[in-house]
């Protein structure tokens, strides 16, 4: 399932919109210009969708996920295309928009992206991936659960992060979760009975804090 933020104002256009998204397969979440980066923080997502009104931060952040991460990026303008968005925007869209229109735009461009990367997370010699739920320890196809799987993914989509236990807790099992932080600690300890030997050591323990995966 292909991740979708929508920058914009939270109204009924944009709640339409994201429901078709939804409706064609897409997570779809709205963030408006105060809390899109923080929304960005706790996953890159697959596509954006920008209604741009002129604030820097937004721009710039646009520009960081464009050019550093490869995130396709289209446009919600309501008059017309923004020459000087050109060279990080993908598409322009001119509200009110269409939006089986949009969908089909979205659907191709995350293709698109997925096509050319695969949609997988590499580091060192360790390979997950996105699209088949698979992980890959120095070739090797590396048994997992779920739970397992949900915990790495994480990790390693935020590499050189700091996670407390309650976070990863909050954000792989759910906030309704009720078990103990000591589950975090096993499935570490699993995850890396799986991946890490004396040559490859992937998630550090940070005293007191947390876990942090090793960007390489």
């Amino acid at each position: 399932m292909f991740n979708v933020i929508v920058i914009a104002r939270q109204n009924d256009e944009t709640v339409k919109l994201c429901a078709e998204l939804a409706r064609h397969g897409f997570q779809c979440s709205i963030a408006n210009n105060n809390d899109a980066a923080e929304q960005v923080k706790k996953q890159i997502p697959n596509l954006l969708l920008v209604e741009f009104t002129g604030s820097p931060d937004i721009e710039a952040l646009c520009h960081y996920l464009r050019r550093e991460k490869g995130v396709p990026i289209i446009a919600l303008s309501s008059t017309e295309k923004i020459e000087s968005l050109d060279g990080y925007v993908d598409d322009f869209v001119i509200k009110p928009c269409n939006t089986r229109e949009l969908v089909a735009r979205a659907k191709r461009l995350v293709q698109k992206k997925s096509d050319t990367t695969g949609e997988q997370i590499k580091i060192g010699d360790l390979t997950i991936d996105l699209d088949k739920y698979e992980v890959y320890a120095d070739g090797r196809l590396v048994p997992m659960t779920f739970k397992e799987y949900e915990l790495l993914r994480y990790l390693a989509s935020h590499a050189g992060r700091v996670f407390t236990r309650d976070t990863l807790l909050n954000q792989v099992w759910g906030e309704d979760y009720f078990g103990g932080d000591r589950t975090v600690d096993v499935h570490i300890r699993r995850l890396r009975s799986k991946i890490e030997d004396s040559a490859h050591i992937y998630i550090e323990t940070v005293r007191n804090i947390g876990y942090r995966f090793i960007k390489k």
